[in-house]
């Protein structure tokens, strides 16, 4: 007898634990041919709220971590990915439509990144930092430190590279995120979420909510207790990326604006994704004393 099945809804990922969404709502996720794959929780205003909350509870720790020490935590994440590589590219065959080569490749991609970020951790600080010449017996030293809360619109086309791509540079850095998948691609985003719980990441350095980035961006834009937003998620839609722009404005957030197009995340990303979420503290000491 055929079996009935078993058709999963997915939750969202806030403070370390799997919660429902608030609302109560879900929607359907189809893979690239349009066929149901499951149900994926529909992320509301207080699940929001909820997540800005625990990234600001999670930060204190995080942020005072040893850079080598969160070297070791991506690395950990990169590991887990690999044991989990046929979920992960089974997931991105579905959601993207990609050939199982191609999704390979794609995975491969992911996890490099994660180990490059790794790698960075505790270097980046030596390259923007410095020792700055002044006109007296001073010592001046300028070290960045991390932004805070940063929201994140995650790419809605590369629902695995590009996602890494976005967060791993915030979490390097000592931020905190609170990241909103790709709408119809959220599945790849779940399952990693489903690794950092079983990773070495404290709860509530990364939370990810599914859904419309359209409704759940203005909420998290316009949110007081978050320091910058990453609007790569709404590339090409001119016109909501410039009202996330101006409700952002409201509290002065950092802001990266959105592309005019999706970005090639197979290309080196450079070190501009660490570093426009640093900001420099700069102290005098007399010298002697």
């Amino acid at each position: 007898m055929a079996r009935v099945d078993v058709r999963k809804t997915y939750k969202l990922f806030i403070g370390g634990a799997f919660p429902r969404s608030e609302s109560g709502y879900s929607y359907e996720v189809h893979d690239s041919s349009g066929v149901f794959m499951a149900n994926a929780s529909l992320a509301s205003r207080k699940d929001a709220r909820d997540a800005v909350v625990a990234a600001r509870k999670a930060f204190g720790g995080w942020s005072t971590r040893t850079a080598y020490n969160r070297a070791q935590i991506l690395y950990r994440i990169a590991e887990v990915m690999e044991d989990r590589r046929p979920q992960f590219v089974d997931a991105v065959v579905r959601s993207e439509g990609l050939t199982p080569a191609r999704a390979n490749k794609v995975v491969d991609e992911a996890i490099d990144r994660l180990v490059w970020y790794a790698g960075w951790s505790d270097k980046i600080g030596q390259v923007t930092g410095s020792a700055n010449p002044v006109a007296g017996p001073f010592f001046n030293l300028s070290s960045p430190e991390p932004t805070g809360v940063v929201a994140v619109l995650a790419p809605q086309g590369s629902s695995l590279l590009g996602l890494v791509s976005v967060v791993a540079p915030a979490i390097t850095t000592g931020n905190v995120v609170v990241v909103v998948s790709s709408h119809e691609r959220p599945l790849p985003a779940v399952t990693f979420a489903e690794v950092l719980a079983t990773s070495d990441v404290p709860g509530g350095v990364v939370n990810v909510l599914t859904g419309s980035a359209a409704t759940v961006g203005p909420w998290l834009a316009g949110h007081m207790d978050v320091n910058a937003i990453d609007l790569t998620g709404v590339a090409g839609d001119l016109d909501l990326a410039r009202d996330l722009e101006i409700a952002a404005a409201d509290n002065l957030k950092r802001v990266r604006r959105a592309p005019a197009a999706e970005p090639d995340w197979s290309t080196d990303p450079g070190i501009e994704p660490m570093t426009w979420l640093l900001e420099t503290k700069t102290v005098w000491h007399p010298i002697g004393i």
